[in-house]
């Protein structure tokens, strides 16, 4: 069977040259005699994997010398805990809700100290991001706190809020390593990496060492200390070690592939592909109608009757694409159009969009609102 083309929203793609690597490397990796799988994460071979990966990822983001990075494990959901634990040094913080995690991590913080909610867009199903050049900041917030991308709602910080001098703490699970960033401008980073980076099973965080100290919420385990991550490189417990390795091949499938700026222009091209059809087409629409606040990585869209949607995820799905189902959320279609999918992926899938609505206005269906 051939590969189909991959829109899972994640786990998702992931390069196809990555994969025969792996493959290649399955049962000997560079002449070892065995698995990276089955590697003490304690050799010196693995420890040249890990720093590897390391470096790669320093090199591909332009990350200073006074930022950890941290391999970690328990997936987006543990760093909702992780972070206030580490970080509510006062006591305090803000969050911007913009969809579901955000607002998961903003209950979740509410338990280690006071969480406000300074900005949401719930009002309107999470379909834009709010205004956040002028928030009220709280003054003795200890950070602010946002979601980067939304990947149910398929919405996208394209600016970053103003935090008026308060430490900038994002999760980018699904934007991770799309376009070039500005590390300094955050005091942590962290994604699980499952949308656009490696397989399930990791966390990157990258971390600005003055927020890393012993100085935690009390009664916090060690394993959900920072520090403790920080001070042993990764290494204090056995990591996510075969899933570091894949990681660590897709750095350098970026690299060779021209690097954050080379993938910005690249999904900037296929999100526009597909939503310069939605945006004309008399059939489907998209579910984000505020362009500014559209994500590159997650496109929702919608016929307006759930009988069509669902006859459109069967015949998509027998024609070779996968994936293409909304959350319950939002309902209708998701493509997610990570940096794995080709650009040849999504014109295939806009001219399968072409087709079917060419077929189903001629057979007279209501086009859609």
């Amino acid at each position: 069977m051939s590969r189909v083309y991959n829109f899972s929203a994640g786990p998702a793609a992931l390069p196809e040259e990555v994969l025969k690597e792996a493959a290649a490397e399955m049962l000997d990796y560079e002449g070892t005699g065995m698995s990276v799988m089955e590697m003490s994460h304690r050799s010196k071979t693995y420890d040249k994997i890990i720093k590897d990966a390391e470096q790669d990822l320093r090199d591909l983001m332009g990350i200073p010398d006074n930022y950890k990075v941290l391999f970690l494990q328990g997936g987006a959901h543990l760093q909702f805990a992780m972070v206030p634990m580490n970080f509510m040094k006062k006591g305090t913080a803000d969050y911007i809700v913009t969809g579901s995690w955000a607002k998961k991590a903003w209950k979740e913080a509410a338990k280690y100290g006071k969480a406000n909610c300074i900005a949401s867009s719930e009002d309107r199903n999470f379909n834009y991001i709010p205004d956040c050049s002028d928030l009220p900041v709280s003054e003795d917030a200890d950070y602010v706190y946002i979601c980067q991308n939304n990947t149910i709602y398929g919405t996208q910080f394209h600016t970053l809020p103003n935090t008026k001098g308060k430490t900038l703490v994002s999760d980018v699970s699904s934007c991770f390593l799309a376009e070039p960033i500005d590390v300094e401008k955050y005091g942590m980073i962290y994604g699980g990496v499952q949308k656009n980076v490696g397989p399930a099973g990791v966390v990157i965080a990258i971390i600005r060492e003055d927020l890393i100290t012993e100085e935690v919420y009390p009664g916090t385990p060690t394993m959900l200390q920072y520090k403790t991550h920080a001070d042993s490189a990764s290494l204090y417990n056995t990591p996510p070690a075969y899933g570091i390795y894949i990681c660590g091949k897709v750095f350098k499938w970026l690299k060779k592939m021209g690097g954050l700026e080379a993938m910005k222009e690249r999904n900037e091209k296929k999100a526009a592909l597909l939503y310069g059809y939605l945006d004309g087409s008399g059939l489907f629409r998209p579910t984000v109608t505020d362009r500014a606040s559209r994500s590159y990585m997650n496109v929702d869209f919608v016929t307006g009757d759930k009988e069509l949607d669902a006859e459109f995820v069967k015949a998509a799905e027998a024609a070779g694409f996968s994936g293409l189902k909304g959350h319950r959320s939002v309902g209708g279609m998701r493509a997610s159009i990570y940096n794995a999918v080709t650009v040849e992926a999504v014109e295939a899938l806009v001219q399968f969009m072409k087709n079917f609505e060419k077929t189903h206005i001629a057979n007279g269906e209501k086009s859609c609102p």
